[in-house]
């Protein structure tokens, strides 16, 4: 089993999605996501546009970045720029990789399916390239 960290600011909305859809949708890759300045809440739009999917679960939640920095990661994700700027550096080697996306909180719902259908569209199938030993790594911002 291969293990992912989605890394944000808030971790509120773009990483919670990202872990719940590489979760949902990635057999053999299990998911986690932090924000570097966690805000302690979910979105209530990033929550309901994972209950319309039928893949949230109650133990998703902003986690500070200190709960997860000690564990064992295949791959580091960060889904924007602050996050991908200010990424510390991990106790153990661990390939990394930026894949931004604009961020839709204080937007309509319509923002969230948006980031939803672009995390699933564009992130999940580089994860899962990169985990499966393809080693070109490229950056991509939506």
């Amino acid at each position: 089993m291969k293990k992912v960290l989605i890394l944000c600011t808030g971790n509120s909305c773009r990483s919670i999605i990202a872990e719940a859809l590489i979760n949902a949708e990635c057999e053999g890759i299990v998911a986690e996501s932090s924000g570097v300045k966690a805000s302690g809440r979910v979105n209530p739009n990033a929550k309901k546009v994972l209950e319309n999917e039928g893949i949230w679960d109650e133990k998703y939640h902003s986690k500070t970045l200190e709960t997860v920095i000690d564990n064992d990661y295949d791959l580091v994700v960060t889904v924007c720029s602050h996050a991908q700027e200010t990424c510390p550096m991990f106790p153990k080697p661990v390939k990394t990789m930026h894949v931004g996306f604009e961020d839709p909180d204080g937007k309509d719902f319509e923002a969230f399916e948006k980031t939803l259908a672009e995390i699933r569209e564009v992130l999940l199938p580089r994860v899962q390239k990169v985990l499966s030993g393809d080693n070109t790594l490229h950056q991509a911002h939506i």
